[in-house]
């Protein structure tokens, strides 16, 4: 795409850069912007300067938060005995979408993958085996993707933890995992939450 501004070019290169923005869809939105006269960009601008120098991850469970804690992990009414494993924070509000989960998170990071060069100790499992050390943990539901790689995250945390203590879950199959969570319909997301299975190797 050729244009005829330098800066309408940077502007775009910088637009489409994100996820899901084409270089038609970030030329529309430059230009919305352009031809505004309410300061929108300059609005934009300053709340994404906010987000992105003070937006924290919470101490305990590693979802973004406005403060160290989460409101998730300071909500008193949330069942502090079931913690859901997930990859992404995107995953978190895919599922806090359904209303179908009321215990607590801990968010991996992303999930091992040598082929990615990502290893445990890129990931956030030191502080989820702590979690389960520390805390009065029932029940961790897996809600990693049925990948190798999910399926060898899921294998090296439980090699890590007593399974005498407590129980490990999965979400029923059926649904996007990972990822991929965020795109599931919130009904097939909730009822899958519902209907987990106890977990085994090779399962």
């Amino acid at each position: 795409m050729n244009l005829s501004s330098k800066l309408l070019q940077d502007t775009v290169n910088a637009l489409s850069s994100l996820p899901s923005i084409g270089k038609k869809s970030a030329l529309r939105l430059a230009l919305h912007l352009i031809d505004d006269e309410t300061n929108k960009a300059k609005k934009i601008a300053n709340v994404l300067g906010i987000l992105k120098e003070q937006i924290k991850y919470c101490v305990h469970c590693h979802n973004i938060s406005d403060l160290d804690e989460c409101e998730i992990c300071i909500n008193p009414v949330r069942n502090r005995k079931v913690l859901c494993i997930v990859e992404s924070i995107r995953d978190v509000i895919a599922i806090e979408e359904t209303q179908e989960f009321s215990g607590l998170y801990h968010v991996l990071g992303g999930v091992i993958s040598p082929m990615d060069g990502i290893g445990p100790d890129q990931l956030n499992i030191d502080q989820l085996v702590q979690r389960v050390k520390e805390q009065e943990i029932d029940e961790l539901i897996m809600a990693l993707s049925p990948t190798i790689e999910g399926e060898t995250t899921i294998y090296y945390i439980t090699k890590l933890i007593d399974l005498d203590k407590l129980k490990v879950t999965t979400i029923a199959r059926g649904v996007a995992f990972g990822g991929e969570l965020e795109y599931a319909d919130e009904v097939t997301l909730g009822r899958s939450i519902r209907s987990r299975l106890p977990y085994s190797v090779g399962h």
